[in-house]
């Protein structure tokens, strides 16, 4: 979808300011509160992209087509952009700098920096959206095996979601409260006071933009947790009760948009 798209389509600055900005401030917030509880930069991290990892791709896509028709694609593949790369790379540079043991800065921004370059789920949508710059066409054999991996990917990650949830976590789930609050609560209300309020998106957008950011916490911290050997019982917490409080805050919101 990303490679398919027109700039034009993708660049919608007050969209992307909304949705952004109330990833970034609950990352933020969330984080500086951990660390207040003597929480390392590591683990505080992965807390705090618990709190702000909204799951747009998987459970926001087909939300926003069902709610919002075929219109309401475009909306949750940029908001999928946003978390997937831009938080997700956040993310992995903050993990990076509380971990990293290198004292020079330009060694270490160049550990960060391999690490960023590994991660696929920051590379695809980088490279997509390069396609997308570039005008050109996806070769039609290309197209086709794209489609069909695409196609794959929402009932394999659902499965695999299921799976991870079944599973036991180790470790302590201290501070899960506070997290799922900050996911299910504090970040709606600040994305939607800035679609609605701030820069008066039209319904289509800002209608978008409340939904998405109303969405349970994704697999993304679960991930970095496991890639960098942290604890997950927070994680794995956090994901799961926000699953199932998203069925009432997603209801409210879908009431209040029906208004």
């Amino acid at each position: 979808m990303t490679a398919t798209a027109t700039w034009q389509q993708i660049w919608q600055p007050g969209f992307v300011a909304s949705v952004g900005a109330g990833c970034v401030l609950v990352l933020v917030l969330t984080v500086a509160y951990r660390m207040r509880q003597t929480r390392r930069l590591a683990d505080a991290s992965i807390d705090g992209l618990s709190a702000a990892y909204a799951n747009t791709g998987f459970l926001g896509i087909p939300l926003c087509m069902l709610v919002l028709g075929d219109d309401g694609l475009l909306p949750a593949v940029i908001a999928t952009l946003i978390v997937a790369c831009a938080l997700f790379a956040l993310g992995v540079v903050l993990v990076e700098i509380g971990l990293q043991q290198e004292k020079h800065p330009l060694r270490a921004l160049a550990k960060v920096s391999r690490a960023l370059a590994c991660n696929p789920l920051v590379i695809a949508p980088v490279l997509g959206a390069f396609w997308a710059v570039a005008g050109e066409p996806l070769p039609p054999a290309l197209a086709s095996i794209l489609s069909i991996l695409g196609a794959a990917a929402m009932p394999c990650a659902l499965v695999s979601l299921g799976a991870f949830l079944a599973q036991k976590q180790d470790g302590q789930s201290e501070g899960t409260a506070g997290l799922v609050i900050a996911k299910l609560f504090l970040q709606p209300l600040i994305t939607g006071i800035l679609a609605f309020r701030v820069f008066e998106l039209p319904a289509l957008w800002a209608n978008s933009a409340l939904l998405l950011s109303a969405l349970p916490t994704g697999t993304g911290p679960y991930m970095l947790a496991s890639l960098y050997g942290r604890e997950a019982a927070v994680v794995g917490s956090v994901i799961l009760l926000t699953t199932l409080g998203s069925l009432v805050t997603l209801s409210a919101c879908l009431y209040l948009l029906s208004l």
